[in-house]
């Protein structure tokens, strides 16, 4: 058992230097201790992958009511069906059954 150690001894001090070492520890505080660590930009990368994924959900949504807001600003039949349809107004003498 003593000779294991005295080889792993030899072995270590022919070819672990402090250099290698310092390299080694700076590597590993890089990727796994630093404020940008590689799993904090794999969190970081995921979490602008789902903003992304919101931005263009939002922006469809937006799409859909300019195009809505334009054809009410036109079409004055389409404005007369959104009226009667969310807001319960009715025509003179004319009677409304709400049905849900």
């Amino acid at each position: 058992m003593k000779e294991f150690f005295a080889r792993a001894w030899r072995w270590t001090r022919r070819y672990v230097t402090l250099p290698l070492v310092i390299a080694v520890a700076y590597i590993v505080f890089v990727l796994f201790f630093n404020e940008n660590s590689y799993f904090k930009s794999v969190e970081y990368q995921r979490e602008i992958d789902r903003l992304e994924a919101e931005i263009k959900i939002n922006n469809d949504t937006m799409m859909h009511y300019h195009q809505l807001n334009a054809s009410l600003s036109s079409d004055p039949v389409e404005l007369e069906r959104i009226v009667r349809e969310q807001y319960h107004m009715q025509r003179p003498n004319e009677d409304v059954y709400v049905v849900e």
